[in-house]
């Protein structure tokens, strides 16, 4: 018989049995296809030796270099601080939530390092960080800078552990200066058991602040989400949130070293206009000058000498400059005061926070409804709100500015929104909405794009060529003006072994280099990430593996995609061959199996087939090494349900020269292999894992003989 090429369908392909396959490949791990052709993906290498702390669920990479020195920033939120890395360090940025002066609060006892500290204002949660702004002496020990909080006490007390064991029992310490971090978050889902036990449209808060909302199944201390964050820019500056937790703004001209602050905070020390009109004590209304008043709105705080603090404007006549404060009396005497934004209603928590880039908003999805007069009204996990155009401190919607809110009504809560070329697209957990800057009065005008979808995380949808894609809880979608299921060859084998209990961890990433969309996820039996699933859009192919990775950023700014590994390290991916994850460089165990191939084709596995040659193709560009080398097993059997047979497991190895010349024109490797394999099919195997290689398959020629049928 004349030699057979082995032409392969590109792709993995799991829906049918491996013989209802036949022309395609069956399983495979580190591969992919590029040009139909495939190929060992590239390796990873460190960003930096340095650690970050927790699990990272986010990563936003972005340059000031419009406004600033031209700085390139990567934000690194995870489930316990939000960190910018800059200059080979990882900046902690966390936000502190509350600062105490206390008296003697230490308490130790003798011999041991477990530290007691009482603070009657404020109770952190076990995990959370906290910082002692000072040097403080107690016990034989010193407290310095940051720590964990141990154990919470039911006395106003928590532990801390120092780094040396107390000589004494005794309290002291004397004036002690403490922040307390933004309460860190979990590592994966805590699920509850039972009808009505589990959130049903999900909690915001964390921690002591954990609280239900619209929607949510009442129940106590379960079900409560790992720690997400969502990031974008306003400019130059950073704006954090994390899921369910308030909106927080982080400065770029006040640099690395400085914490990101609550942007309600900001907004209501952002001072307006100085008013240089004398007020009469006593009265319930003030006179704004003339000039002064058109800029002037309901809500916005007046502070001055004597001023009760948080009083407002109630109402504001704008020709008279008449307005009506929030006390029933003003200070004791005349005097100037200042107008500032009325912060309060910033949106005291979000499920996500995003800047529209071009039309200068800030967004939140899932937010408490602007009540007048009320800052601290409920939370509607379908609302949309957004902040005043280029204002970051105006939330208040009236007349004179473009904030407002509107509320979706198609699902139980907002799973996410994408910025994308034309629209803002909003995914609820049942449909998908279009949101389109139409100006004044309505601002944003909302669309539904489709319902009875389904999203599987806030974090499964990615945007790659004006397309969006991501994944349900039982299938595929995209939507390129409108929204369709993405066929997919490996639907059954991914969505049967997804852990749905740790569903919130899915995460997508482009990796537009090699037109591919990454979905990581955590298999049936894990509660980590451990596998990912590939859609190539231009070969439209599909293709898996496993990998442990907690978040993921495409390239643009950066020259290669960035991941987060679970030992608290930024990886750069497609740099080099190997796994250079940590010091020790380590190969990378790449394979790919065909489905079974009929070595008598014209009679349907009739007859036997004897395979006594092959002659490989294969390209070695990329390897590192001297005379890299990979291996092609053939493995025979008789009939499709029977186990396969002695496998045959010819190396094929390169005569170039790597390590100097990483680039051949022609390749020369071992040119043909002699085999002794005896089947009726047999499936077709190529597979490598050693340091330094790198290797792409073109199509294999075999010498196959007919041998009888039995």
């Amino acid at each position: 018989m004349p030699l057979q090429k082995l032409q392969l369908r590109p792709g993995l392909y799991r829906e049918g049995t491996i013989y209802s396959n036949s022309g395609g490949w069956f399983d495979g791990d580190k591969i992919r296809f590029r040009s139909g052709l495939c190929e060992k993906i590239g390796g990873w290498t460190q960003v930096s030796p340095s650690q970050y702390n927790g699990t990272c669920r986010a990563l936003w990479v972005w340059s000031d270099a419009g406004v600033g020195a031209g700085n390139i920033y990567i934000g690194v939120g995870t489930s316990t601080k939000y960190y910018i890395y800059f200059g080979g360090i990882y900046n902690d940025i966390t936000p502190i939530v509350q600062t105490d002066t206390l008296t003697n609060p230490f308490s130790t006892t003798n011999g041991s390092t477990t530290v007691t500290v009482t603070d009657a204002s404020y109770t952190p949660n076990t995990g959370d960080f906290v910082l002692f702004n000072g040097t403080y002496t107690v016990g034989g020990v010193t407290i310095s800078g940051e720590y964990v909080v141990q154990s919470v006490g039911t006395t106003n007390t928590y532990t801390i552990t120092v780094s040396s064991a107390a000589t004494s029992t005794t309290t002291g310490g004397g004036s002690v200066s403490v922040s307390y971090e933004y309460p860190s978050g979990l590592n994966n889902y805590t699920v509850a058991l039972g009808w009505g036990a589990g959130p049903w449209s999900g909690y915001y808060g964390s921690g002591s602040s954990l609280n239900t909302g619209w929607g949510v199944a009442a129940h106590s201390g379960v079900g409560q989400q790992l720690r997400l964050w969502s990031n974008d820019n306003f400019g130059a500056d950073l704006v954090i949130a994390p899921r369910g937790g308030p909106v927080f703004y982080w400065q770029d001209a006040n640099g690395v070293s400085t914490r990101a602050q609550s942007l309600k905070s900001l907004a209501n020390a952002t001072t307006l206009l100085t008013d240089a009109t004398t007020f009469s004590s006593g009265s319930t209304s003030i006179t704004i000058t003339s000039a002064n008043a058109p800029y002037v709105y309901p809500y916005m705080y007046i502070t001055g000498t004597g001023i009760p603090n948080g009083t407002y404007i109630t109402a504001i006549n704008n020709v008279t400059g008449a307005a009506t404060i929030s006390q029933s009396t003003t200070a004791a005497s005349s005097g100037s005061y200042n107008i500032s934004y009325a912060g309060a209603f910033v949106p005291n928590s979000t499920y996500q926070v995003i800047t529209s880039a071009v039309q200068q908003f800030i967004i939140c999805f899932g937010a408490n409804s602007y009540v007048p007069g009320t800052p601290t009204s409920s939370f509607n996990p379908m609302l949309v709100r957004w902040s005043d155009q280029a204002n970051a401190y105006q939330w208040i919607p009236e007349i004179t500015n473009q904030s407002g809110e509107y509320t979706l009504s198609n699902g139980s809560q907002i799973m996410g929104a994408r910025a994308t070329r034309q629209e803002i697209l909003v995914w609820t957990d049942s449909a998908l909405y279009s949101m389109q800057y139409i100006g004044a009065p309505y601002v944003w005008g909302f669309q539904i794009l489709m319902d009875n979808i389904s999203v599987i995380s806030p974090n499964c949808m990615i945007t790659v060529n004006n397309i969006s894609y991501w994944m349900g809880r039982d299938r595929f979608f995209y939507y390129d003006g409108t929204v369709k299921t993405l066929p997919c060859a490996l639907k059954q084998y991914v969505f049967d072994d997804i852990n749905q209990n740790q569903s919130y961890q899915v995460f997508a990433g482009a990796n537009e280099g090699f037109n591919e969309i990454w979905w990581f996820y955590c298999s049936s039996q894990s509660s980590t990430v451990n596998k990912y699933v590939i859609f190539n859009y231009v070969d439209q192919c599909w293709y898996y593996g496993t990998m442990a990775r907690t978040a993921w950023y495409q390239t643009g700014t950066l020259q290669y995609p960035i991941a987060a590994d679970y030992n608290s390290r930024l990886l750069y991916h497609e740099n080099g061959t190997d796994d250079v994850s940590t010091s020790s460089p380590q190969p990378i165990n790449a394979y790919i199996q065909s489905s079974d191939v009929e070595l008598s084709p014209d009679d349907a596995g009739q007859h036997f087939g004897f395979v006594w040659r092959m002659i490989p193709d294969i390209n070695f560009n990329g390897s590192t090494v001297n005379n890299p080398t990979v291996t092609m097993q053939l493995l025979p059997r008789q009939y499709s349900g029977s186990a396969y047979g002695t496998a045959d497991n010819p190396s094929v190895t390169s005569a170039n020269n790597y390590s100097q010349y990483p680039e051949y024109t022609v390749q020369q490797f071992t040119g043909q292999v002699y085999t002794r394999l005896r089947g009726r099919q047999m499936a077709f195997r190529i597979s490598s894992n050693t340091l330094g290689v790198a290797w792409q398959l073109g199509t294999p020629r075999f010498d196959i003989k007919s041998d009888g049928r039995r």
